[in-house]
């Protein structure tokens, strides 16, 4: 660990003396890490652009609305949905104008540390390990909920969380190009899926399937639309928040693609409309199609299972339920995945800025991040098998809310260091806005408010489901902590580092705005130059085209 401001100014100073600048026609301009901790450039926009659309598609959406659903009715379900859509634009919006002109692989956490106080970027940093770590552990206890849709309990749970770890073990042995494949492929997989659910949901509306009934919207009936309450709405939010996942992947992404202007501002346009488009009409249709008394719901009494599949079932059409388990079994795995790399790569640009001990930034020849990969591993291993010692919707419940947090404190983090960072541009003004295809954030600084005003909503959320959680109106310590763990563990951690290390604020007139920056080469202009002369059709197929 660092010793205080100055020294690790001095690190960070001796660091940048031994860092190489790598420049070609290729990839610009920008400065990389020392060669023992550099990433390798292997993501391609085309596996940007699928996972972008898919990679956040997971056991959120496809089993935890079932939870959602139970506790908060199907119009609960479906306006906490809508909240955290809204933010899902403001974020990346926000962000992203400071990925695109610096594409570091440690994003949101350097640019905090950069241009607010590195005790902000600690705990941005130590909310985001916790948050995707606990992710893991969570998609562990989905993993053996799909599976015991056929197994039907009759193998120790131990088994399939160990057959679950072991899978995420061999994906991180291979090559970084492995897992972006892994992802690519899972990700069209997931689309495939909303989209066959979608159509069938809607036949099933009118009548198709075994059973040929008409749904007339029965479920929104008998005060079962808003079910709890604010108690409802707000529980409802909470898991929309971990359904929906936190999207800043896309701009660790960027940190180890070959074209971040294109990549991410692609990115920025697809996912939102992803998360409206998929999202929004998979919960409408779950609110339509499934009653939150259903017994089979997670958390219900009996079997726990996707809404997406007790619909199909209950409609009598055969063979189709399995295939969606498969696939979600599939997500579920991309998830895990997905949250190993982020929190891996948050531990290690952690190292790199002086935050933690210099060793965990040590990565491979292939380079992967190993200390870093092998902390976040034994931290998932511990949490996943903590699913043994109490009921699996308990540890779940525990897991999510972290997670949860961990997601809206970021996301309250960006937009701080998004109001520093344009004070800096305009204290030293830099001319980053005036440079050809620059990227910008779209009706800024509407989209860092709103993310501060549904920050504080969530925190509200929290702190009142914790008071008076569902079922109970008398204030326990166990729902207490449940609620509140998180957000003590990620406040405290950044409090708790600023009186121990004395850290200050950064000034605008003086903060670092050329390390990292990437210029566009020769090349990439050209090719968006092309981009931009091409009719709006072919622009069109450009955001649907995966292949």
């Amino acid at each position: 660990m660092s010793q205080g401001k100055d020294s690790k100014e001095e690190h960070i100073a001796h660091d940048l003396s031994e860092v190489d600048a790598v420049s070609d026609e290729n990839v610009g301009e920008v400065v990389t890490l020392r060669d023992n901790d550099r990433f390798h450039r292997n993501f391609t926009p085309r596996q940007i652009h699928a996972i972008s659309l898919g990679g956040q598609i997971g056991a959120g959406l496809f089993i935890s609305t079932g939870e959602n659903l139970r506790d908060g009715g199907p119009g609960s379900m479906f306006l906490g949905f809508v909240v955290v859509c809204s933010c899902v634009w403001a974020v990346l919006q926000t962000v992203s104008e400071m990925t695109v002109s610096f594409p570091t692989p440690g994003n949101f956490i350097d640019y905090a540390d950069r241009f607010v106080d590195p005790a902000l970027s600690f705990a941005a940093g130590f909310s985001m390990w916790i948050g995707w770590t606990a992710v893991i552990a969570s998609e562990a206890t989905f993993f053996s909920t799909i599976i015991n849709y056929w197994a039907k309990d009759r193998v120790n749970e131990a088994v399939w969380l160990t057959i679950f770890l072991f899978l995420m073990f061999v994906i991180f042995s291979l090559p970084n190009v492995a897992f972006g494949w892994f992802e690519y492929f899972t990700s069209l997989l997931k689309i495939l899926a909303l989209i066959i659910f979608i159509i069938v949901g809607i036949a099933i509306i009118f009548g198709a399937g075994g059973d040929g009934y008409t749904h007339h919207g029965e479920t929104w009936q008998d005060g079962e639309a808003f079910l709890n309450g604010f108690k409802g709405f707000g529980n409802s939010v909470l898991l929309a928040i971990l359904a929906i996942g936190d999207n800043t992947f896309t701009g660790f992404l960027a940190g180890e693609s070959k074209s971040p202007r294109f990549s991410v501002g692609h990115a920025v346009f697809l996912i939102p409309i992803r998360v409206t488009v998929f999202y929004l009409t998979s919960v409408v249709l779950i609110g339509l199609l499934v009653s939150p008394s259903n017994p089979n719901l997670l958390g219900s009494s009996g079997v726990a299972a996707s809404p997406f599949v007790i619909a199909i079932n209950k409609a009598g059409i055969k063979g189709l339920p399995d295939f969606l388990n498969v696939i979600i079994m599939f997500a579920v795995a991309a998830i895990a995945a997905e949250s190993f790399y982020i929190a891996s790569r948050i531990l290690q640009t952690m190292s790199h800025q002086g935050l933690i001990s210099p060793w965990v930034a040590k990565v491979d020849s292939r380079g992967r991040p190993r200390v870093s990969l092998a902390i976040t591993g034994a931290l998932s291993i511990l949490l996943t098998y903590i699913n043994l010692s109490g009921e699996g919707t308990t540890v779940f419940n525990w897991l999510a809310q972290i997670a949860s947090t961990g997601y809206f404190m970021v996301w309250f983090v960006i937009a701080i260091t998004s109001f520093r960072f344009r004070a800096a541009l305009k204290a030293q003004n830099d001319p980053l806005f005036d440079q050809i295809y620059v990227w910008k954030c779209s009706l800024w600084p509407l989209p860092p408010i709103w993310l501060l005003t549904c920050c504080c909503f969530y925190i509200a959320c929290s702190l009142y489901l914790a008071l008076y959680p569902i079922g109970s109106n008398t204030p326990t310590a166990y729902y207490f902590f449940q609620y509140m763990f998180g957000l003590i563990l990620i406040t405290s951690s950044g409090i708790g580092y600023k009186l121990i290390f004395r850290t200050k604020l950064r000034d605008p007139r003086t903060v670092d705005l050329q390390t990292g920056r990437r210029v566009l080469s020769v090349k990439e202009i050209q090719e968006l130059d092309d981009y931009e002369r091409l009719p709006k059709w072919r622009k069109f197929v450009s955001f649907v085209q995966l292949w």
